[in-house]
């Protein structure tokens, strides 16, 4: 962020207007937030709406009322100058990286309104507080150590304590932890579970000397609170001054964090994919990694094309459908004239088909999927006599290209009557978990003709999902073992163990043997239910390996389509 006073703030002020002190209590957080701290920070609310009947009263018999508290919530929006230069909480197990607190609290450790507090049924006396100045300066800090690449991880403190955020933090890296905090056993409570504002961080090891002086320069300096190191171990441990008062393994600490969401997973979604995720945890769980057997860095393409000529790639869309746009960056990227074509553009004639060299069928939920998942799609295409023979006589001409990814996959999964070689194709039905899931996974190149993933076989890489309806089905069983043993399978899904899996949430919609994308007979049409499209850029994954600096793994299947075309 390019600097505090860009940040715009959103306020939403509730109270019951005329109900006991509720105006009071009003006025009073509007004076001190909108007509003190705001203006001392140098932020503006420029939006923001007001709640003024939070009570509702009514009879049956007897008078009734319910009123809500006096609440003020606030929403933040800024414009980023680089997002690349992120940080997450996700820890490194590295046993020279401090992991510190700054605590803008600076030792106070009230535990009015904390999490810890309420659990106890208490509310408390003493909240925690802050000035202006401690919060500029801690957030020109950390944006001063985001740019520089000081940190590995970054966590806020505030919604849990300093325990809970570190704990946290080690769940995501899959850490153990060495903690000693600074405090007697008759402060630990305060000093673990309060909710001041101020933040945990892991420090680069050799960085971690010029982050305390940039403290001190900034007046932090009596805000640093050392709390201990990430290791590889699955043990945790935490220590006063007067010995360990916690010593566990992540794995059991993580399941007690997770069970809440488990059980309310047990009772809204499919049991047994909640059962599954919740005994995902585990100590050997060696997390996501990839596995290339291509330079991703590699413009495969630059050699070979006539760079003048840029084919023409139809990116095809219907009513519902939302992935066109990343779709035309990357055929862009890779090369070709990508040109939004509507199917009511194919319908009035003001396109053909003919014109293209490509095809790719987008993402999204065409006409809501109301008939099923891409069956309003395909069907406005099959029963349509003239776009049937349209797109049957692109599907067989031999100088064409065709992708369909999620809602595009599932459309021309059951245009098969119209694609050569694609008799082995699955329909794709439900996810198991009975949810739509929206996630990153792992899936494999599998050995096939896939024009599109030449040169990807036997390689593991996430990508981005989102489909409800993505479980492969076939008519019959043995129409699946056909389809299962062929080499026309080209995606499917692996675990963190680079292994093919069923089991939730690895694989997120519960398709036999994982499979995922499939290919005809010549490799000239592929089909897959992950979403390429979303991350052929390094930045626009959400975890990938940070070597990758500009191209992502994916784009290697775009360059594919280009070289052909050549």
């Amino acid at each position: 962020i390019g600097k505090l006073s860009d940040i715009k703030l959103s306020a939403n002020w509730m109270c019951a207007a005329g109900y006991r002190d509720h105006d009071a209590i009003l006025y009073d957080t509007v004076e001190a937030v909108g007509m003190q701290f705001c203006p001392e920070l140098g932020l503006t609310i420029p939006v923001g709406k007001d709640s003024m009947s939070m009570r509702t009263v009514w009879s049956d018999g007897e008078d009734k009322s319910v009123t809500a508290p006096v609440s003020l919530i606030i929403s933040a929006f800024t414009p980023v100058t680089d997002v690349r230069r992120t940080v997450t909480p996700q820890l490194t197990p590295d046993v020279d990286a401090p992991i510190l607190l700054l605590d803008l609290g600076r030792g106070a450790n009230r535990l009015g309104g904390s999490v810890l507090a309420q659990s106890f049924g208490q509310l408390g006396d003493r909240c925690p507080d802050i000035d202006a100045n401690s919060v500029r300066a801690l957030f020109e800090l950390i944006q001063w150590a985001v740019s520089e690449g000081v940190l590995h991880a970054y966590h806020d403190r505030s919604d849990g304590g300093a325990l809970v955020s570190v704990l946290e933090m080690a769940f995501a890296g899959h850490a153990g932890l060495e903690l000693s905090l600074p405090v007697s056993s008759d402060q630990l409570l305060g000093a673990a579970f309060s909710e001041e504002i101020g933040a945990v961080v892991q420090v680069k090891a050799d960085r971690a000397d010029a982050f305390v002086s940039r403290c001190k320069a900034m007046g932090l300096e009596d805000c640093i609170v050392p709390l201990g190191f990430a290791n590889n171990s699955d043990d945790i441990t935490v220590a006063v001054e007067e010995g360990i008062v916690l010593a566990e393994s992540r794995t059991t600490l993580q399941k007690l964090w997770a069970r809440t969401s488990y059980e309310i997973q047990k009772l809204r979604d499919n049991p047994e994919c909640a059962e599954q995720e919740y005994e995902g945890i585990r100590a050997d769980d060696p997390g996501m990694s990839v596995r290339l057997t291509f330079d991703q860095n590699d413009d495969i393409a630059a050699p070979y094309l006539n760079v003048k000529m840029k084919p023409k790639f139809a990116i095809l869309r219907e009513q519902g459908v939302n992935g066109q746009v990343e779709m035309a960056a990357a055929f862009d990227r890779a090369g070709f004239d990508a040109v939004d074509v509507h199917m009511s553009d194919l319908v009035s004639g003001r396109r053909s088909l003919g014109d293209f060299k490509g095809l790719v069928a987008c993402g999204g939920f065409s006409f809501g999927d109301v008939l099923g998942a891409g069956s309003g799609w395909a069907k406005s295409i099959l029963f349509n006599q003239a776009l049937s023979d349209q797109f049957q006589a692109f599907f067989e001409r031999n100088d064409t290209l065709s992708l369909g990814v999620c809602n595009g996959c599932q459309m021309l999964s059951q245009l098969a009557p119209l694609i050569p070689g694609t008799t082995h194709w699955p329909r794709f039905r439900r996810n198991t978990s009975e949810q739509f899931e929206a996630r990153v996974a792992l899936v494999e190149v599998m050995e096939s003709p896939s024009v599109l993933l030449r040169g990807m076989q036997g390689s593991v890489m996430p990508i981005a999902v989102a489909h409800g309806e993505g479980r492969a089905q076939w008519f019959d069983v043995n129409s699946q073992a056909q389809a299962l043993n062929s080499r026309l399978v080209s995606l499917r899904y692996v675990d963190n163990d680079l292994r093919a899996t069923e089991v939730y949430p690895s694989n997120p919609n519960g398709s036999p043997e994982g499979v995922t994308g499939f290919c005809s007979d010549d490799g000239r049409v592929t089909i897959m239910m992950p979403h390429p499209e979303r991350v052929f850029r390094a930045i626009q994954n959400s975890w990938c390996p940070t070597d990758w600096q500009e191209d992502g793994a994916w784009m290697r299947l775009f360059r594919n389509a280009r070289v052909w075309m050549d």
